[in-house]
C-alpha cells in the first residue's frame, strides 16, 4: 500500500483539487474502420470511456476531460495522424458499443481478461493494475474472511465484478452484492455505510481516498495483478496494429513515462 500511497501523493501535487461530475451521455456514433483512419488525417478516432473514473478519465473543475487514459490517448492519436474525439459510455454496455462500431475503441483502465478477449481485441498492454478490497478506516473487516455476511459493492461490468465472480468462495458468503454504473457512486455509498466493503482498482480506490480524504484502507489479501489495455473491434485488425506501433513508440521514447508521471508521481508503464 505504501508503494501506492507514494505515487498518488505526488500526484496530488501536480493535480489539485478536482471536481468529479458524474456523467455518462453521448449520442455520437462511429463507422470508421482502420483503413479510414489512416487515409483521411483530419477523421475522428471515437474513444469509448468511463468519464467518471479519476484518475483515467474525469471532468475538471472547468468541465473539461483529463487523466492519464485521456493523455495517452490523444497523444497515440496524435502519432497515428488522426484527432482524439471522446465518448462516454455505459460501462456495462462497452462491448455492444464497440461491436456496433458505435466507437473504434474503449480506453478507460480496461483489464486484458480471457473473457474479454473472446469479445475484442486489444492493444499491446500499457500498465498493470489490481484489484482491492477497500472499507471504512474503522471497519472491523480484516480480511476476505471477513466479508461473510456482508454487504460488498463494485462498478457493474468491471474486473472487480470479475474477480468476485471467480472468488466463488467468497461471493457464496456475502449478504448481498451491489453493481453500481461508475466507482464514484461506491464510494459514496462505503463512506455512508451502505456497503460494508468494495471491490475496486487499487490505484483508483487510493487515489480518490486521497484526493477526497474520504477515510477508507486497504485490506489484507487483494487480488493478482492484470494487464490494461485498448479494447477493439475484433474485425479491426488494422487498427490494433497502428495503435500498437504508437503506443510501441510512446514506449520508446519515453512520453508514456512522462504521461504516467505527470498523473501518479512514477511510471505504471513498465
Amino acid at each position: 500500500m505504501t508503494h501506492w500511497k507514494k505515487f498518488i501523493t505526488a500526484g496530488l501535487a501536480v493535480l489539485g483539487t478536482a471536481a468529479l461530475i458524474a456523467g455518462c451521455s453521448g449520442n455520437a456514433g462511429s463507422s470508421h474502420s482502420a483503413e479510414s483512419l489512416q487515409s483521411a488525417p483530419e477523421k475522428a478516432f471515437v474513444i469509448g470511456l468511463d468519464d467518471n473514473f479519476p484518475p483515467f478519465g474525469f471532468h475538471d473543475k472547468q468541465g473539461n476531460l483529463v487523466g492519464f487514459d485521456v493523455d495517452m490517448a490523444k497523444e497515440a492519436a496524435r502519432r497515428m495522424g488522426v484527432k482524439a474525439e471522446f465518448k462516454p459510455i455505459d460501462w456495462s454496455a462497452k462491448e455492444a458499443e464497440l461491436k456496433g462500431h458505435k466507437i473504434d475503441a474503449i480506453w478507460s483502465g480496461l483489464s486484458i481478461t480471457p473473457q474479454r478477449e473472446e469479445n475484442m481485441l486489444f492493444s499491446r498492454p500499457y500498465q498493470n493494475a489490481r484489484q482491492i478490497i477497500l472499507v471504512k478506516e474503522d471497519s472491523p473487516i480484516r480480511s476476505k474472511s471477513d466479508l461473510a455476511g456482508k454487504t460488498v459493492g463494485t462498478q457493474e461490468g468491471s474486473t472487480g465484478l470479475a474477480a468476485i465472480n471467480k472468488d466463488t468462495d467468497m461471493k457464496a458468503q456475502l449478504k448481498d452484492l451491489k453493481l453500481y454504473s461508475d466507482n464514484v457512486s461506491g464510494f459514496m455509498d462505503l463512506k455512508i455505510g451502505r456497503i460494508d466493503a468494495m471491490v475496486v482498482a487499487e490505484v483508483v480506490a487510493l487515489y480518490y481516498n486521497h484526493q477526497n480524504q474520504a477515510g477508507f484502507r486497504v485490506v489484507d489479501g487483494g487480488y493478482d495483478f492484470v494487464p490494461t489495455g485498448v479494447g477493439i473491434a475484433k474485425d479491426n485488425q488494422a487498427l490494433k496494429d497502428q495503435l500498437d506501433k504508437a503506443l510501441e513508440s510512446m514506449h520508446e521514447d519515453g512520453t508514456a513515462s512522462e504521461i504516467s508521471k505527470k498523473w501518479f508521481g512514477e511510471d505504471i508503464t513498465k
